[in-house]
């Protein structure tokens, strides 16, 4: 009777000294620092095909012509803007590029909460996505006056900063030399929030539809 008892604490030993290591390394896991993100993409970006950062689980090859399973900076800045959860909030001059455009509609289906502030001179002209972007129910508001909306930034999820030269086109991506910082820092990413939350509110329509019904009528006769 003593060696079964014997055989079962020891056996009962082992899986409590089992658990204790698994309970440890999910601790350590979960406790460790995450490795914040600052990121450098230079552009123009390789041309390849992108196909598998929209659909990272299909099951299905791409049969274009681009080089596949090529990470370039292109790629880099749409996994970043898909990695989105709960908001996006873009400050963009110019925004033509279609694959831009269809990762942000694609968060849009997602629920993901975005909100756009855009040049009017660029958002008029042909092959703006401004138009697609809101006819999918997308917030776009555009600068008053004559001063141009020239900001290039991104704020993934009020976690997450993409801003430098690069506008959304392909020109810009495929072209010209130009540059994104990929940040987690707090300190680079509140100013950023800051100015975008203040420029959403400026360029708000009501506050200036309501500026010209409050002005006073000419009288002719006067």
């Amino acid at each position: 009777m003593s060696v079964v008892w014997t055989v079962k604490a020891v056996s009962l030993g082992l899986v409590t000294f089992s658990l204790s290591v698994e309970l440890l390394c999910w601790l350590r896991r979960r406790l460790r620092p995450r490795k914040t993100i600052n990121e450098v993409l230079f552009f123009p970006s390789e041309m390849a095909c992108v196909e598998h950062i929209f659909n990272p689980t299909s099951r299905f090859t791409c049969l274009c012509q681009l080089p596949h399973g090529v990470e370039t900076s292109f790629s880099r800045l749409l996994s970043h803007i898909l990695s989105a959860s709960s908001s996006l909030d873009l400050c963009i001059f110019a925004f033509s590029n279609m694959d831009l455009s269809r990762a942000v509609l694609a968060l849009k289906s997602k629920g993901v909460i975005i909100r756009v502030l855009t040049d009017k001179d660029y958002a008029a002209i042909k092959g703006s996505q401004t138009g697609v972007l809101r006819k999918a129910g997308i917030c776009v508001r555009c600068n008053v006056g004559s001063v141009y909306m020239h900001h290039k930034f991104a704020v993934v999820d009020g976690r997450l900063l993409i801003t430098g030269s690069l506008n959304w086109t392909l020109t810009a991506v495929q072209a010209n030399m130009e540059n994104i910082i990929v940040t987690e820092e707090p300190d680079l990413l509140r100013p950023f929030m800051e100015e975008f939350n203040r420029l959403w509110v400026v360029y708000d329509p009501a506050q200036y539809h309501c500026s010209s019904d409050q002005r006073p009528s000419h009288n002719s006769s006067l």
